[in-house]
């Protein structure tokens, strides 16, 4: 337990401080980021299952919504909270695993401005997508690399955090929402409930996995400027 706490120490205050900060401003445009992982992981499943692409929309309130075209419903919506888990995952383990922080954040940066200039229409989405996109090139053209990490682990904890709450919240304890997992329940037949409580024991599983096989023995950032 004491090697434990060693290794991660670092992960272990950064978990604590966006726990504390999580009902503040300050974490606020961080969850805004994981509903538009979100919402692209379903424009992806979308074009990647054949279908196409309307439009995409986030919200201040941590809402959002694609408009989409023929794909495959069932993988369409389960792309939703698996996608941007996963991607919060690969972006965990590429931080701590890799020295690719600087290339990685480039290019979520790159994918953010893509998808706000295809597919974005309202004032709010395109605004959030562009200042998002543009800071995260900053930051990878011109800040150190352990910024860059950091940042990295950052976004990575939060979709970590916030994936499988707002699964419960929205699929189990308010079951009767209009969700992802209303729709599919809908479609294909179960109850959200249902497909609430297998996408949270996924990603619990998704969670616990990238713990244990993803960070190795020690995640601490060692500073190593630029």
């Amino acid at each position: 337990m004491r090697r434990l706490a060693r290794g991660h120490w670092q992960l272990g205050l950064l978990t604590l401080l966006i726990v504390l900060f999580w009902p503040t401003w300050v974490v606020a445009p961080l969850k805004v980021l994981i509903v538009f992982l979100h919402e692209i992981s379903h424009a992806i499943a979308t074009l990647l299952t054949g279908g196409s692409v309307l439009g995409l929309t986030i919200d201040p309130m941590q809402g959002g919504m694609v408009i989409s075209r023929g794909g495959n419903r069932f993988l369409i919506l389960t792309a939703g909270y698996m996608g941007s888990l996963l991607i919060g995952a690969l972006l965990m383990i590429a931080a701590v695993r890799t020295h690719w922080d600087r290339i990685v954040l480039g290019g979520l940066g790159l994918v953010l401005l893509a998808v706000t200039g295809l597919y974005v229409r309202d004032f709010f989405a395109i605004g959030f997508g562009m200042v998002t996109g543009l800071l995260m090139l900053g930051v990878a053209r011109f800040l150190p690399r352990d910024v860059n990490d950091l940042t990295l682990r950052v976004i990575g904890l939060t979709s970590m955090i916030y994936v499988p709450l707002d699964i419960y919240s929205d699929t189990i304890a308010r079951s009767h929402l209009l969700s992802d997992a209303r729709m599919l329940a809908d479609e294909f037949g179960g109850t959200a409930t249902l497909w609430g409580w297998a996408w949270l024991i996924i990603s619990l599983a998704v969670i616990v996995l990238t713990l244990r096989r993803g960070l190795g023995r020690d995640s601490n950032i060692r500073l190593r400027g630029r």
